[in-house]
């Protein structure tokens, strides 16, 4: 115990180390507070929206007291979706800050509402927000390098590292205190803002742990490759450049690669393409005959085959049954496109096996619901509820039954709830390996130090 508070008083005696861990405390309380303020005003917009969606439909609904057409409520009313951010959202933005987090749809094609963004891939694009995720990845590396790099070469350039290696212990034990030491106040002061953070949120002791883990594990990869190269190299300016070159390498030159590689092989069509293809079925099926647009709406609603058929100029019914069919004839667009978009994600996760700084943000976004896969979730929820409304309507609009105030007082509601991701096995493995790897090696390296 002695000697581990010798190690500390020495290790925090140097004004660089001190700082450095200190700075990164601050940059870490620093990213948790902004995640944390940036999901407050998301849930203050949500309360918005919210207040103003219930003036909207008490002012539609108050034209129906007497009862009127239900075509005409079903067009003037909108629904609010919403995705509201996990209790971990706020350590790991990921899509929440490209993406809408609500919508409010009514009962026209749903093709056209969704896609007016488009979804990106946030492990192998830019940085992005400033938040727990983006320290854990981008910047706590630097302060490894800058704690790690002269671990050797520091006592060999002071001239003590030969009375290092006569002393009766052995080196290797020196080292591993040392090392273990420098990983303790790394992972505690990045860690401590995020606990305090997550407990506030009211996260799952799950959620925490997979977070903690996986900073654990992706902060032990960085101190194995600083011991690796600390126990190689001669001087602390050569260490402190191959760290460097290799942090650069790792975390922004190979993902950029590797994404436009992706991008080339996988290309996927624009999401708003999707909905200009809705739109133009839409505007076409106004010069088509009747009969036509109700024959593509009876193929996938066959139930309405039997009602009485539109002599006029309009119904209501025919105006959904167009819009039904526009969502239907870009079905298979739609189907391609996430496929695409969700192959790409699974490539993303590949590369992670072999790329530490992709694996744990993938792993943190995950966690926190708001990668890729959990917007392509929100959008599917959207769907089901668009059908829900779809099924709600049809019988008042294509029996031609009144709607009143108890048929607006029943109108279904959104229900989505927001949640935790949850992970797969092969992510927290694949890092597990990457890290023990770099471990492993980097005790090796400066075991064998050469004086």
């Amino acid at each position: 115990m002695q000697t581990f508070l010798l190690e500390w008083r020495l290790a925090l005696h140097s004004r660089l180390a001190s700082g450095a861990v200190l700075l990164l405390l601050v940059l870490s309380a620093l990213a948790v507070w902004s995640g944390m303020a940036a999901v407050a005003d998301q849930r203050a917009a949500l309360a918005r929206i919210d207040l103003a969606q219930r003036d909207d439909v008490a002012a539609v609904a108050e034209k129906y007291q007497a009862g009127g057409d239900a075509g005409y409520a079903a067009y003037s009313t909108p629904h609010l979706t919403v995705n509201a951010p996990s209790a971990l959202a706020f350590a790991a933005f990921g899509q929440r800050d490209v993406q809408p987090f609500s919508l409010r749809v009514r009962l026209l094609g749903l093709q056209s509402q969704l896609y007016e963004s488009e979804s990106v891939n946030p492990e192998l694009a830019a940085a992005g927000r400033y938040d727990y995720a983006f320290v854990l990845v981008y910047l706590a590396p630097l302060f490894v390098i800058a704690l790690m790099h002269d671990l050797v070469t520091g006592e060999r350039e002071s001239g003590r590292l030969r009375l290092l290696a006569s002393l009766p212990s052995s080196s290797g034990t020196l080292w591993r205190r040392r090392i273990a030491l420098r990983y303790g106040l790394v992972l505690a002061v990045l860690l401590l803002p995020f606990l305090v953070g997550a407990l506030l949120s009211g996260a799952s002791w799950s959620g925490i742990a997979l977070f903690v883990a996986a900073s654990a594990l992706y902060v032990g990869f960085w101190f194995g490759l600083s011991a690796y190269v600390a126990g190689r190299v001669r001087t602390s300016a050569a260490a402190a450049a191959i760290l460097l070159a290799a942090f650069v390498v790792l975390t922004l030159v190979l993902p950029a690669a590797a994404n436009a590689a992706i991008d080339r092989a996988l290309p996927v069509s624009k999401g708003v393409q999707i909905s200009l293809a809705q739109r133009q079925e839409v505007h076409q099926g106004w010069d088509l005959p009747k009969p036509e647009t109700f024959d593509k709406f009876f193929r996938t609603h066959p139930e309405w085959r039997d009602t009485s058929p539109v002599t006029g100029r309009f119904h209501w019914k025919w105006y959904y049954a167009m819009h039904q069919a526009g969502d239907d004839a870009v079905a298979p667009r739609v189907a391609q496109y996430r496929g695409d978009m969700l192959a790409r994600e699974e490539w993303a996760e590949r590369l992670g096996y072999v790329l530490a700084p992709v694996n744990v943000q993938a792993l943190l976004h995950r966690a926190a619901d708001t990668d890729l896969r959990a917007q392509l979730a929100y959008q599917e929820r959207v769907e089901a509820f668009h059908t829900r409304l779809r099924q709600y309507f049809y019988p008042f609009i294509f029996n031609d039954r009144s709607f009143g105030p108890a048929e607006f007082a029943a109108l279904p509601r959104y229900a989505g709830e927001a949640r935790e991701g949850s992970i797969g096995k092969d992510g927290p493995l694949a890092l597990l390996v990457l890290a023990a790897l770099a471990v492993f090696l980097g005790l090796r390296g400066v075991g064998r130090a050469a004086v």
